[in-house]
């Protein structure tokens, strides 16, 4: 994206799996807890679960024209995404499997000098407070969206107008952050936010680089959390 891009940029909304950290080992526990709860309410077996949300996926994809969510491949096969996200709660352990990374906590820090940070993710709340606590990042942003709020996953431009509003930014001043441009970013640039690709650690620790040539010496300082969405 152009530097000029970001000249106007008060706040940074940034997904939170696969994009503030990427944990391959996390992100196949997901699909097998998924896959646990699609057997269960099929009554088959585990592998015969997962292969078929992997045809689902493939079927909803060719159909859409874009790459289809882990909740919208269970609610396709019957599931609820309610009851997907409470199976979840109980059975993932994201900290038995994750690694705190010090070179993204300075990272959001340093952002936080400058610009109002904020979570919108398809995650569930619970999860994505136990993910940003055992990250070290829960203190550093003003709040966050996540699938609890309306039971829809993005894309959703309803939510990301949302989102908008509670944060009290324009689109143009209102960068995404994301790993997957058609879930996380299509929508928010069809509504004039700027976006950021970010699909590994290093582009992520790009990000502050690239956002560099937007701040000045006479920068005005970051806005105040809008105390609808403080932590």
């Amino acid at each position: 994206m152009p530097t000029l891009a970001y000249a106007e940029i008060k706040g940074i909304v940034f997904d939170l799996d696969g994009t503030l950290y990427v944990c391959d080992r996390f992100a196949a526990e997901i699909q097998d807890a998924a896959a646990a709860y699609i057997a269960g309410l099929k009554r088959i077996t585990q592998a015969e679960a997962g292969l078929m949300m992997t045809a689902t996926r493939r079927r909803l994809t060719e159909e859409s024209g874009t790459v289809q969510t882990l909740s919208a491949v269970c609610t396709e096969l019957g599931g609820s995404v309610q009851e997907l996200h409470r199976f979840f709660e109980r059975t993932l352990r994201p900290e038995a499997l994750l690694v705190r990374d010090e070179r993204v906590i300075r990272l959001m820090k340093h952002l936080s000098e400058n610009f109002s940070l904020y979570i919108y993710t398809n995650n569930n709340r619970v999860l994505t407070a136990r993910i940003m606590n055992y990250l070290g990042l829960d203190g550093v942003v003003c709040g966050a969206f996540t699938i609890d709020d309306t039971w829809q996953g993005k894309p959703d431009e309803g939510m990301v107008q949302r989102v908008l509003e509670k944060i009290g930014l324009s689109p143009h001043e209102a960068l995404f952050v994301g790993d997957r441009y058609d879930i996380d970013l299509r929508v928010p640039e069809q509504l004039g936010c700027p976006v950021y690709l970010s699909q590994n650690l290093e582009q992520l620790l790009r990000l502050e680089e690239v956002l560099t040539p937007s701040l000045s010496a006479d920068r005005i300082a970051v806005p105040a959390c809008p105390p609808a969405v403080r932590s």
